[in-house]
């Protein structure tokens, strides 16, 4: 139970001055109106969004940030898909959109490669060597092909990104794996975390594009989703929160698909509003095993409210 009286000396002045007559007591629901009007007061942060499809976990995000249940606001939605669906609900909240065909840069790679300009502070080499260290088994000529179709991609989509000022970007059904060079021009400066996900599955079970098939076809008998940061392996970056539902025998993999949307339409923006309160701190753990071998890892603490 609050005292009431003794929070009257941190009424704000323009909610005293506005709505409040000192000579009487506060009640609980002046109390309530105080705190909103003080949150409201406390800078939001500004959230970028990059989509591929229809953008249900977008409206999820954009929803909360329009009840504030989130406290943010999206500056921008971007997306690899010019024809992508989500990009229609961003522009019904007025929120600014761009697209960045990477069909067609892949296709201009191909065909015409010599109009394409690499970025002058790529280092080649270097990027070659951390993706081929998240996958050593992976083909190298594979892998080379698929970074010089790539860099041009992402070299497009930073340049209109610059033209926005965010402090967290959010991929809500992005469906193109980031490359280190562009990871290391979010998280700037170095070592922060600034690019969220949302998995369907629960991880670290089940990375990829297909997390709800594969829980589905592995037999599991519960489902769910993970937010996690994003780092340069696939789907292996520091868990920040999981969201579970049953499996049960009359389920296909629809009601699988139905059932995880839900959690995740639930779970992506509590995430987010974490972050919103400056909740979310990475550590590296080390953990010593029977065998002799070391183990690192690095983990989200989700902080007390404070």
């Amino acid at each position: 139970m609050f005292q009431i009286n003794s929070r009257q000396k941190r009424i704000p002045y323009f909610f005293k001055k506005t709505y409040h007559d000192e000579s009487a007591p506060l009640s609980v629901y002046d109390l309530i109106r105080v705190r909103l009007l003080e949150s409201d007061m406390r800078k939001k942060i500004n959230i970028g969004a990059l989509i591929s499809g229809g953008g249900s976990n977008l409206q999820a995000i954009m929803d909360a940030c329009d009840r504030g249940s989130i406290h943010g606001k999206i500056v921008f939605v971007g997306s690899d898909n010019p024809a992508a669906k989500g990009l229609e609900r961003a522009k019904l909240h007025e929120i600014p959109c761009f697209s960045v065909d990477y069909g067609a840069i892949a296709r201009q790679v191909k065909t015409d490669p010599s109009q394409l300009q690499y970025p002058q502070d790529l280092d080649m080499e270097q990027l070659f060597s951390l993706m081929m260290a998240t996958d050593p088994h992976q083909d190298p000529a594979t892998l080379t092909a698929f970074l010089r179709t790539r860099i041009h991609a992402e070299a497009r989509l930073l340049e209109h990104l610059a033209s926005f000022k965010f402090d967290l970007l959010v991929l809500a059904g992005f469906m193109r794996t980031l490359t280190p060079y562009f990871i290391d021009r979010i998280n700037d400066p170095p070592g922060s975390q600034r690019i969220m996900n949302i998995h369907p599955a629960l991880l670290p079970a089940f990375p990829g594009v297909d997390g709800y098939g594969d829980t589905f076809r592995y037999g599991c008998k519960v489902g769910g989703c993970t937010v996690h940061f994003v780092d340069y392996g696939e789907d292996t970056g520091p868990i920040i929160g999981q969201s579970f539902f049953e499996i049960t025998e009359t389920d296909n993999l629809d009601t699988i698909k139905k059932k995880g949307l839900a959690e995740e339409w639930r779970l992506y923006p509590k995430c987010i509003q974490y972050a919103a309160e400056g909740r979310l701190k990475t550590e590296l753990m080390t953990h010593d095993l029977k065998n002799g071998k070391t183990v690192q890892r690095k983990v989200v603490r989700i902080l007390p409210r404070t």
